[in-house]
């Protein structure tokens, strides 16, 4: 009996690098297939040929033993495969219900139906359940509730074959809960599942099967994972052993560098005070909505300030702008790297040197182009970015690269004080979570105050001095590091209701 689905020997190659190497593995109705590598390991590449926004050099993709030619998404979509990619593909402006049924929008007369569009989602996402508002246009919905839309968009098709590309990044924990279910229920349903996830937890959980990627390559395909180890499969996926993966290193605090003072915002619910010492990491714990990456835009200047001060070093300064912050030395490495970090039809070079670049001015007109050269190609082999050349451009980058490019963006700045990382390894393999970590502890060694914003507890439990814990637009609490657990953490991140709930 043929698979479901079937790679075979599939190869594509880019200027410059060889993304895909000979790959082959097969799918089977009713199983939900990991699939696991670092970022530009070539995963996200193969989907995009399932998908049929690439097509691949060499090799075929066999649907129940009949090769198929996807020419484009469309063709894809019509031969029933569904993929949600990691990196989100929505139209701001039109509403839930029109992003979800975009191509096959129900019509009378050849208008659009909007009442029969609004009920028909309404019914599906209430049977799904998955609590979305049919009229609210993307735009102003959160990352996570746009990430619920990609997934749901993917389920309405019905389809036979589903590839999700770490799916839970941006979900909360009751999200993702519900995700889970619906792929069992996908499961139980005889379909085939792609699941791409760098979480160790979610690929035992979920995953009947799992294939690793390093390089464009296949490594290994384990038909069980009942007895395999997760030590193997990280060794795989990166090529060495990786004892402790957040490898904590402590050091000595200084004074007080960085205070925020009653600083309040449409967004936050209470007047908000916190500080952060020379080379200390605070970690920012707190359920999606909590308030976290709301109240560092304020600080960062980003969104205005309603009231409240912010002091560094000792003085009371003024943070209006963006600008304003970099220049007293405050940088912010944003959540939705697609939306607010990258310049994606710029380059590698000139995504890392956007900002310092006014320092490579000579005479205040011309721009020395040796010394932006120079800086990129520093931080290129530094954080490892996998890229043909710092030519390249960033949009062309996995995830996981493009997050190290915005990275290096704020280390080649010569004067930093404070670093805010709003999920700095979110979609990031564990071999660059790890280079990531190392990064963040040597700026704290240099002095720098560093606020962490994380939604992976195991993440702040393993890399904070201190954890600070948000609760519906407030500060719920703060525990040091070696009075924090998950237990301490959640009881003081979940609504009193829920936390009495679990507690029975």
């Amino acid at each position: 009996m043929s698979a479901t689905l079937r790679f075979d020997n599939i190869g594509k190659v880019f200027p410059g690098v060889r993304a895909l190497d000979g790959v082959s593995f097969d799918v089977n109705a009713g199983e939900v297939h990991g699939l696991m590598g670092e970022n530009g390991a070539g995963k996200s590449t193969l989907l995009k040929i399932l998908g049929g926004e690439y097509q691949p050099d060499s090799g075929r993709v066999l649907i129940d033993g009949n090769e198929v030619h996807f020419a484009s998404a469309a063709a894809s979509i019509g031969a029933g495969i569904a993929v949600i990619h990691q990196e989100l593909q929505y139209v701001p402006d039109l509403t839930v219900s029109e992003n979800l049924l975009l191509g096959a929008l129900p019509n009378r007369l050849g208008w659009v139906d909007k009442r029969a569009a609004k009920a028909h989602v309404r019914e599906r996402l209430a049977a799904m359940g998955v609590d979305l508002d049919p009229n609210a246009k993307l735009r102003k919905l959160s990352i996570a509730q746009r990430q619920m839309v990609e997934i749901c968009k993917a389920l309405l098709r019905n389809a036979r074959v589903i590839a999700l590309d770490e799916p839970t990044s941006s979900l909360s924990h009751r999200e993702t809960e519900v995700l889970f279910k619906l792929v069992r229920d996908l499961k139980a349903d005889k379909r085939a599942l792609i699941y791409i996830s760098h979480r160790m937890d979610e690929i035992y959980e979920l995953c009947d099967a799992c294939t690793i990627f390093r390089d464009g390559r296949k490594i290994a395909s384990h038909l069980s994972l009942a007895d395999v180890p997760r030590e193997t499969l990280v060794q795989e996926m990166v090529g060495r052993e990786i004892s402790d993966i957040y490898n904590y290193r402590a050091r000595p605090l200084g004074d007080v560098r960085f205070s925020v003072k009653n600083v309040q915002g449409d967004a936050l619910s209470a007047p908000v005070s916190f500080e952060v010492k020379r080379g200390e990491i605070v970690g920012f714990f707190g359920l999606v909505g909590a308030g976290r990456s709301e109240l560092m835009h304020l600080v960062y200047g980003a969104d205005k300030k309603k009231d409240g001060a912010l002091w560094l070093d000792g003085k009371e300064i003024k943070v209006r702008s963006t600008g304003e912050a970099i220049r007293h030395g405050i940088v912010l490495c944003p959540e939705d790297r697609k939306e607010e970090g990258i310049v994606a039809m710029a380059t590698v070079a000139e995504n890392i040197n956007i900002s310092c670049r006014r320092h490579y001015l000579r005479g205040g007109l011309f721009l020395d182009r040796k010394k932006e050269a120079q800086t990129a190609e520093r931080f290129i082999q530094l954080l490892k970015i996998k890229t043909p050349s710092r030519k390249q451009r960033i949009r062309f980058l996995s995830g996981g690269n493009q997050q190290k490019a915005i990275l290096s963006r704020w280390l080649a700045e010569p004067d930093l004080k404070v670093v805010i990382l709003d999920e700095p390894t979110r979609g990031i393999d564990v071999g660059a979570k790890h280079e990531i970590y190392n990064v963040i502890y040597q700026l704290a060694e240099r002095g720098c105050a560093i606020v962490m914003i994380s939604s992976e507890l195991p993440e702040v439990l393993g890399v904070s001095d201190r954890i600070v814990v948000m609760r519906q637009g407030r500060i719920a609490g703060e525990l040091a590091r070696e009075k924090a657990s998950e237990q301490s953490v959640l009881s003081l991140a979940l609504p009193q209701a829920e936390t009495v709930a679990q507690a029975a």
